[in-house]
């Protein structure tokens, strides 16, 4: 596989023109259905077996369950957010159950890229599957090291998550202000050859802006959503469950959300001349092959499965089987047969 940042690299055919003759194609294809299907996708010049990926902060670095998935079977695995230090997460109570969600307060309990180069990395590049870091920081500077570290290593993308607060702009995180997230994106592109997967705040004001800006400073593809922001209240103390009062909310309630802002951002991609397009990737309470095909209909090339997998560790596999028969049943041969429908 070939690491090397090159946006040239994006293969062509994730690119498939549609054509009212396609379309016409899609339902007419006479595919019987014992015939195989391709699953592959291409993700900045990264080929995937398949489009389904387990999303960053909620399958470790893959040999935490590998003894209850087939890792090997994934299209791909994000790692843990990791910052440039070790991090002993948040205090108090982190995980709170919504109706329909969950809602996390860890704190990017991580063990530092220095150690997880040490000690991770090697298992985790030993499953056959691509494997992605999620980078995360504080400033500029420790996502700048972060990511050169990182560099040097044969990890294959990096995704970049820009929800992080800004330590030295008041908190208020990356992802949230066009500016902001350009710089930090600017900073990183700048330290890594590798190919550089964007992922998004949907608590940003202007969602597009923040996708267009990460665009233009670099980003080989984006990843939408992160956790939304939430609470809950102990009614017997009268005081927020978290000791950070807000936290992010996951799961199935959110998905609907999730589901509307990759179809906003990937219309966005629509949009541009072919060559300006980059991959999305849809994330954000999918649970089943349904959800996964919805994304991938509303234009995401790719999808990350996350609580998902605490309820149910084989959901990845039972989706990805999902797709393919339902591929086999509407007579589609690849991913791109349908990706996007839902724009048209």
């Amino acid at each position: 596989m070939n690491n090397t940042h090159s946006k040239t690299q994006i293969d062509t055919h994730s690119n498939t023109r549609r054509t009212s003759e396609k379309q016409k194609g899609r339902h007419q294809n006479s595919q019987s259905a014992n015939s195989p299907v391709d699953l592959s996708v291409n993700i900045a010049g990264v080929q995937f077996k398949n489009p389904v990926i387990a999303a960053s902060g909620t399958f470790g670095f893959g040999e935490e369950y590998a003894q209850l998935v087939k890792v090997d079977a994934l299209g791909g695995i994000c790692s843990k957010g990791l910052t440039l230090e070790a991090r002993q997460g948040n205090t108090g109570k982190r995980l709170h159950e919504t109706a329909s969600g969950l809602i996390n307060s860890i704190g990017l309990e991580n063990p530092g890229i220095e150690t997880f180069i040490k000690r991770q990395l090697k298992t985790m590049l030993s499953f056959d599957t691509v494997s992605i870091a999620n980078l995360s920081g504080s400033t500029i500077e420790s996502y700048v090291e972060g990511a050169r570290l990182l560099d040097e290593t044969e990890i294959p993308m990096i995704e970049l998550n820009i929800s992080c607060p800004n330590v030295k702009q008041g908190g208020m995180a990356f992802g949230l202000d066009p500016i902001s997230a350009a710089e930090v994106t600017t900073a990183v592109r700048k330290a890594t050859r590798k190919p550089l997967i964007v992922k998004l705040s949907p608590n940003a004001p202007k969602l597009l802006s923040v996708a267009e800006a990460v665009q233009e400073s670099g980003a080989d593809a984006l990843s939408l959503i992160n956790t939304i922001q939430a609470m809950a209240i102990n009614i017997e103390r009268g005081k927020p469950v978290f000791n950070n009062v807000k936290a992010g909310l996951a799961g199935p309630a959110i998905k609907p959300i999730a589901l509307s802002m990759v179809w906003d951002v990937c219309k966005m991609m629509q949009e541009k001349k072919e060559k300006d397009r980059i991959p999305v990737i849809g994330l954000g309470g999918i649970r089943n092959w349904i959800d996964a095909v919805e994304f991938i209909m509303a234009g995401a090339s790719a999808i990350q499965v996350g609580v998902a997998t605490f309820a149910n560790p084989q959901a990845m596999e039972e989706i990805i089987a999902g797709i393919e028969t339902f591929m086999k049943r509407k007579n589609y041969t690849t991913i791109e047969d349908f990706r996007g429908l839902a724009l048209e």
